[in-house]
């Protein structure tokens, strides 16, 4: 038997693998204990046969950091999280965390040496970056304390840099005007004028198939997006169930994709192809997906030449998000919109506008309250008594 797990406690387990033969030819083994059910017994046996088979186990002693973040990715992250965290997270591990501090052992890693890279990456990078790196690490040891492998979890002894937070663009609804006029004659103008209705993100537009747009009840379905890998064009199911969701349209938006899908029909038939449910509702001239890279770059040329400073394209969603708060529409209306897991995050995230409209909210207070009457009532004062 390669792999075994036996019961030591109350939510107690005891896996045991064997590793081979020692110089003296007798089986050398790997005992560890697991605390909680046997289902994470048996999750943290699996993981250590896979790297046993793939040749990458090493003995909890001598571990180091770079060990444990290759293993932490694979048996964890690989599993846990999107292709798109995985790649963002295993691109900091092996180009600053790894060749930072990737050779120290795991036992010897100290609070100090983790301050210190800190310290050194703040000179080349943001403290928003670096700030990124401590989580990331941060979860990396986490995992190292409950397999195990460390008692303490040393980043809890660390202090990172803070963030500081950018300032958030939204257009105003002149500059929204100038940019849907410069951008009417580009051949992104479509998802452009979507993405501003909506608040859609780019990856959940690029991965919009006809079959998702119901113009009948006037919705748009959310239910896979586009993401670029390694510069590769993939699509996926969306991050989280808050994600994929139902997204309604204003009847301007609605009435401009029926007439859009009329002119991609004309120009397949022109093209000699015919069009299914399935077609992307926003493709390259052949029927591709869009390159999300060409996207944004065009978005960019548009913006500098409506004059319009510091837009990216995400921040369509914002000035959705601002422009319906303004408007009066309900957090949580907004906030299922944006597809957000909860209405306090949405409150979190534009609380600036919200702040902003404190003194509209006061003018209907007071159209609604009746005036003071000065001096009522100061003949019927008890000053003895008592509320």
């Amino acid at each position: 038997m390669i792999g075994s797990i036996r019961k030591r406690g109350k939510n107690s387990w005891q896996i045991q693998i064997y590793t081979g033969k020692g110089p003296d030819g007798k089986p050398k083994r790997h005992l560890e204990t697991i605390r909680g059910r046997k289902g994470d017994a048996q999750k943290r046996l699996t993981e250590l046969l896979a790297s046993l088979d793939k040749g990458v186990y090493t003995p909890p002693g001598k571990l180091t950091l770079a060990d444990l973040l290759n293993q932490w990715l694979q048996g964890y992250v690989k599993t846990n999280c999107s292709i798109r965290t995985l790649d963002a997270i295993q691109s900091i591990a092996e180009h600053h965390l790894i060749p930072a501090l990737g050779h120290i052992q795991l036992k010897q890693l100290q609070p100090s040496m983790i301050q210190s890279y800190y310290s050194q990456a703040c000179e080349k990078l943001s403290a928003r970056s670096v700030h990124y790196h401590h989580r990331i690490l941060k979860q990396a040891l986490k995992y190292a304390v409950r397999q195990g492998y460390l008692g303490r979890n040393p980043c809890d002894l660390v202090d990172p840099p803070s963030p500081k937070g950018k300032p958030m663009r939204t257009l105003t609804q002149s500059e929204v005007q100038d940019l849907l006029i410069t951008a009417q004659d580009n051949y992104y103008y479509p998802v452009v004028y979507t993405a501003v209705s909506t608040g859609l993100r780019q990856a959940e537009l690029l991965g919009l198939r006809w079959r998702d747009i119901d113009l009948a009840s006037r919705s748009i379905s959310v239910n896979r997006v586009l993401y670029k890998r390694r510069g590769i064009c993939q699509f996926n199911e969306p991050k989280t169930d808050h994600s994929r969701r139902r997204v309604s349209m204003t009847s301007k938006l609605a009435g401009f994709m029926g007439e859009y899908r009329l002119d991609c029909e004309r120009l397949y038939h022109q093209l000699g192809k015919t069009t299914t449910l399935d077609d992307l509702v926003f493709a390259n001239i052949e029927g591709n997906p869009i390159d999300p890279s060409s996207l944004s770059h065009t978005f960019a040329k548009i913006v500098k030449r409506a004059r319009l400073e510091n837009v990216r394209f995400h921040d369509l969603r914002h000035t959705f998000a601002s422009l319906m708060l303004l408007r009066g529409a309900k957090p949580k209306v907004i906030s299922e919109a944006l597809g957000h897991a909860s209405v306090a995050f949405t409150m979190d995230v534009y609380s600036h506008i919200i702040e902003g409209m404190q003194s509209d909210a006061m003018a209907l207070l007071d159209e609604v309250l009746p005036a003071a009457v000065n001096g009522a009532g100061k003949n019927n004062v008890n000053l003895t008594s008592t509320v």
